[in-house]
């Protein structure tokens, strides 16, 4: 979904831009925040999708659903409005969200102590909701 959201249009093609109506129409199909998602019999997604961190590789979360659904568009979609809520209710009383999954000894840097404010997290969460306002705004 994220490729989708930075393809050039010369390259979008039909089945691209199906591709990516289907895949908002399934990410919004229920609450990102719950993440009831159809999950071939585990029953529930991984603790760490609650937990914001950065980088996301291996291990996504919540946060990156929402930043790929407003890269496609989607961000003032009320169906977000859960998600969003759950990115509010994490910032701390200085406007700043903590690092809270992290792949510390898995990189060649660290980007900050768990557990702390992070400027990376930060950034994150405030381009989403940046996206959410500008396109609430316009519609």
């Amino acid at each position: 979904m994220l490729g989708l959201s930075v393809c050039p249009d010369k390259w979008v093609t039909p089945i691209s831009s199906e591709a990516k109506i289907a895949g908002i129409d399934f990410l919004l199909s229920v609450d990102p925040a719950t993440a009831n998602y159809p999950s071939g019999g585990t029953g529930k997604p991984s603790q760490s999708w609650w937990k914001l961190g950065f980088p996301v590789f291996y291990v996504t979360d919540v946060l990156q659903i929402a930043e790929a659904l407003t890269a496609n568009g989607s961000g003032n979609d009320p169906r977000l409005k859960g998600l969003i809520d759950l990115l509010l209710q994490k910032q701390d009383s200085q406007g700043r969200w903590l690092m809270e999954y992290d792949l510390a000894g898995k990189t060649w840097v660290d980007f900050g102590p768990k557990t702390q404010p992070n400027k990376w997290v930060t950034l994150r969460v405030l381009r989403v909701l940046d996206q959410n306002q500008t396109l609430e705004q316009s519609s």
